[in-house]
């Protein structure tokens, strides 16, 4: 569904859920002041049985001059938008309509189509408008009031940044020029005197896994951010590396993740905890995530016994791998040799000067990288994004002049270091063809594997048993792990 979809409509209410919160109001209001600038009849509204209290959500409606009505009856508008919630849902009170439509990033088993707009791989409702309304063709840096909302709906949503994931997150946090003195002042303007005597209470009740030095803490019902001030606290304890704060909330429980470790990363670990019962991740030290109380009763467990479960099957599960570690099992790897297949390749003084230091932003996560005429990034065919060296790309594919034009979930783009400039990689691309030097030998992992390559990555690589644990031939340190359906896509064997 596109901005312009709804356009055809002359008459909108926007409806966010009941009790609304920052991302809720956040992404109404901007949403509202484009169809507003549009020229249609368009009313913020939300229900329930409380009218907004919280002290941080006032000085937002008051400092942005948001028009938020609470409403109890509304005549039947002839398109009722529902944002961050979902029409019939349990916290949001019902309206009739002649037109309904949704943009939301829960998962509540509603899928996009014509008519709704569902992205729960996005940390914010707030990242799904502010993608939107750049598709758009609007601009949300024009206007900085919408810039401030939309970013402080993520900065709430994602616990203070620290969930944050994907590339479109990442771009709002640094593209946006939103009212900072504002959003300092929204800061400090969060909780209140009986949400500090939570977090004493909750920190309090940590239960301490001495084996993995990690504390596992349960909360009273509270905000969401609450959770990450006990986080932040409790992983300041010098015998815990690793700390997950939850407590229950509507539909199940919110999770928060803190971590020191350098083999274990925060987002990495939430996404596991959450797996098959919610969602998780995150940033490598701070993440967070939801489990669904439906899809955890499912498996026969409660909260805690779950938590314990997956972290001890997250300790005892997997192997890491480190580029600087010897290789005393080369024998054991198995000769492939990559298929002719389509590559794009970007050579970095193409884009800046020797010197330049670059942060590559992918699906994946950042890659960091200083431009040289020996540094080249490669784009996969799913729009996966990598470094390599001069000679290696050499060896391996054969370079054409021809434009590499393909279109991803995300496009590739680099950010300059030293101003945050933003430049788009696609519009420099070239074809590759890979070739017969494009040699590796590979192995299967048994299990889940954690791999450090010589490549300045936030974290390290990762993949589940079953994909390929890969060392150039030639340089047998440059080791990485591609998932097997990719590999089984672009890898043959190879004679001796």
């Amino acid at each position: 569904m596109r901005l312009s979809d709804l356009s055809r409509f002359r008459q909108i209410a926007i409806q966010i859920h009941d009790n609304p919160d920052a991302d809720a109001v956040g992404s109404g209001y901007a949403l509202y002041r484009y169809f507003k600038r549009d020229g249609r009849d368009v009313r913020l509204i939300y229900g329930g049985r409380n009218v907004i209290s919280k002290s941080n959500m006032k000085l937002l409606l008051q400092e942005l001059d948001i028009p938020l009505e609470y409403v109890t009856e509304l005549a039947p508008p002839e398109l009722l938008l529902t944002v961050d919630c979902q029409h019939g849902q349990g916290n949001v009170q019902h309206f009739d309509a002649e037109n309904i439509a949704m943009i939301d990033h829960h998962s509540t088993g509603k899928l996009s189509d014509d008519m709704a707009e569902i992205r729960s791989h996005l940390v914010s409702c707030a990242s799904i408008c502010y993608s939107m309304l750049k598709d758009a063709g609007y601009n949300a840096n024009d206007d900085t009031d919408i810039a401030t909302a939309l970013y402080y709906g993520l900065y709430m949503d994602s616990n203070q940044l620290s969930e944050i994931s994907h590339p479109i997150d990442r771009d709002m946090i640094d593209f946006l020029q939103y009212d900072k003195q504002l959003i300092s002042r929204l800061k400090y303007a969060n909780f209140s005197i009986s949400e500090l005597e939570t977090a004493g209470i909750a920190i309090t009740r940590s239960n301490y896994i001495e084996k993995y030095r990690t504390a596992i803490v349960s909360s009273e019902p509270c905000d969401p951010n609450i959770l990450g001030v006990i986080g932040d606290f409790v992983i300041q304890v010098d015998s815990i590396d690793v700390c997950i704060i939850y407590n229950e909330c509507q539909g199940g429980y919110k999770l928060s993740v803190r971590s020191c470790a350098l083999d274990v990363a925060a987002n990495e670990l939430a996404a596991f905890i959450t797996k098959g019962v919610g969602n998780g991740g995150g940033h490598f030290n701070k993440a967070g995530g939801f489990i669904s109380a439906a899809d955890l009763s499912a498996t026969g467990t409660d909260i805690e016994q779950h938590l314990h479960e997956r972290m001890n099957e997250y300790c005892s599960g997997y192997d890491v791998v480190r580029y600087t570690d010897e290789c005393s099992d080369i024998d054991s790897y198995v000769r492939y040799r990559k298929r002719p297949c389509e590559y794009g390749y970007v050579k970095t003084t193409d884009l800046y000067e020797v010197g330049t230091e670059l942060k590559i932003r992918t699906l994946e996560g950042d890659v960091f990288v200083t431009c040289d005429e020996d540094v080249y990034i490669m784009i996969g065919m799913r729009g996966e994004v990598y470094p390599s060296s001069e000679k290696v790309f050499s060896e391996r594919y054969n370079a054409t002049a021809e434009p590499f034009s393909k279109e991803f979930e995300y496009a590739p783009t680099v950010i300059r270091n030293a101003d945050g400039y933003v430049c788009e990689l696609m519009p420099y691309a070239k074809k590759c063809i890979s070739g017969e030097g494009a040699v590796v030998y590979a192995r299967p992992v048994e299990k889940y594997t954690k791999v450090f390559t010589k490549w300045q990555y936030e974290t390290y690589m990762s993949g589940m048993a079953g994909d390929m644990l890969c060392r150039s031939e030639g340089d047998i340190k440059d080791v990485y792990i591609v998932n097997r359906s990719i590999f089984d896509m672009t890898y043959e064997k190879a004679d001796k």
